[in-house]
């Protein structure tokens, strides 16, 4: 697979010229995050029901974790393989990235999410739809809708955290960086499904949500994300790479 790395700067994206470079990596993020949304939303469809069966939620948190991985692996040539809105505002935030690129690769996932979750509303028939897989907070065992946005926020953390570990930092395991983010989501799956949906990714909450007209809380599903991300953006930054990026 060769070396690579989830830096923008690596990829020259981190001038704002808008040349092929940028349209290509801002296309590569909306298609990898409409096959994010369709496999990802589709699975929470095929288990279907309540999620009391840990069978269930195996399987869901599979299915996540391992085309996260996937595409990551795919795309991270052309763009860094973001496919989060909360990975893109932490590389921007620290840096990584010039905000007006960032701007253009969350309005690809965003847009991506939305054809994704489209897809899915065309190939299922309507019964089945239901909210399309959107993210509905378990107020039965969440002490409110403050705990929602601290358990995506920790959630976040734990992804953005790895993704800078293992491929935004120069001394990361670059090669495993796909399969590292991935078990990321799939753990984080594991823990938060039954609590908050496990979103992580604003993009993957907004699809479905758009496309279903469901929006039942779906604020904790950018507050918590973004503020998650953004703090292991910074932590990793400032404790582990700032002074050492010439190393």
């Amino acid at each position: 697979m060769g070396q690579w790395k989830l830096s923008a700067d690596s990829l020259g994206l981190t001038e704002a010229d808008f040349g092929q470079k940028t349209w290509q990596a801002v296309f590569a993020e909306l298609i990898a995050t409409a096959l994010f949304v369709f496999v990802g939303a589709g699975s929470v469809i095929v288990v279907g029901g309540p999620l009391t069966d840990t069978g269930g939620v195996v399987a869901i948190a599979l299915a996540h974790g391992l085309v996260f991985a996937l595409l990551v692996a795919a795309i991270a040539r052309i763009s860094g393989g973001h496919i989060n809105p909360a990975v893109t505002f932490g590389a921007v935030i620290t840096g990584r990235m010039k905000l007006s690129t960032g701007v253009l690769y969350v309005a690809a996932q965003l847009t991506g999410a939305v054809i994704g979750a489209l897809l899915l509303e065309a190939a299922l028939v309507g019964e089945v739809e239901g909210n399309l897989g959107a993210h509905v907070l378990n107020l039965e065992v969440l002490d409110g809708r403050g705990a929602g946005v601290l358990v995506e926020a920790v959630l976040t953390f734990v992804l953005v955290f790895a993704v800078f570990a293992t491929a935004m930092d120069k001394r990361g395991m670059a090669n495993l960086a796909p399969i590292a983010i991935g078990l990321a989501v799939l753990v984080d799956h594991l823990v938060g499904l039954r609590l908050t949906g496990a979103s992580m990714n604003p993009a993957r909450s907004f699809g479905p949500a758009l496309v279903a007209d469901f929006w039942d809380d779906h604020w904790v599903y950018w507050l918590g994300p973004l503020i998650g991300g953004g703090l292991a953006a910074l932590v990793y930054y400032l404790t582990f790479m700032w002074g050492n990026e010439e190393e």
